[in-house]
């Protein structure tokens, strides 16, 4: 693959989304080729399969149903979209992959990491992320800001409570210790402006170095 797979994390709140937007437009005034995109979602089949896991009303679902249809929908987006796009050398900016999975549902629910990422591996096959960026905040403050935004998009992990949203927390730093060489901290507890810069400086510093 030519191009650069870069992924955001983080729990919910933490600003991954407006973030995103941000640096595509600084890193295509920098003149880099751009592709943003989301997991779950991203194409057709898979925002099909986002709305069956993220539906308010789909409360019943099982952990290793959650966790076998992300897979599905990874496969699916890598396959459609991210797959052809890292061929023809765009950096590829991607909201959540695989490590959403881990600590979701490896950690939060349960299922355990190990376990997750072997389901997983069947569907992303080698392609892991080249970088990932960890949105750090803590769940308390990341929630407050989701009920003060009324044009965010409610999900069913909204409705979750916050001991589980401090479980996913937790799983988010013990891939941080596990992945150190790949994942990198954003402080995402400060303006949007300081955050954009942070993770910038982070993916530059990453491209230039791979470029040598």
């Amino acid at each position: 693959m030519k191009g650069y797979f870069i992924t955001f994390e983080g729990g919910e709140g933490a600003g991954k989304t407006t973030t995103i937007q941000l640096l595509e437009q600084k890193l295509k005034q920098m003149g880099y080729d751009v592709l943003t995109t989301r997991e779950p979602g991203g194409i057709a089949i898979a925002e099909e399969i986002r709305k069956v896991i993220l539906n308010p009303a789909n409360t019943e679902m099982d952990a290793r149903t959650e966790a076998l249809l992300y897979a599905a929908a990874r496969r699916q987006h890598l396959v459609e979209k991210v797959y052809p796009a890292l061929k023809r050398g765009k950096i590829v900016l991607c909201d959540r992959f695989i490590d959403s999975s881990l600590a979701y549902q490896g950690h939060a629910r349960g299922l355990g990491m190990d376990e997750v990422f072997s389901i997983n591996q069947f569907a992303i096959q080698d392609c892991m992320p080249a970088l990932t960026l960890f949105f750090q905040i803590e769940p308390t403050k990341g929630l407050q800001r989701i009920s003060a935004n009324e044009e965010r998009e409610k999900n069913r992990l909204d409705l979750e409570s916050l001991s589980f949203h401090k479980k996913v927390y937790e799983g988010y730093l013990i891939l941080l210790e596990k992945f150190h060489d790949r994942i990198q901290v954003v402080n995402a507890d400060q303006t949007i402006e300081q955050v954009e810069k942070e993770a910038l400086q982070h993916i530059v510093t990453h491209i230039q170095n791979k470029s040598f």
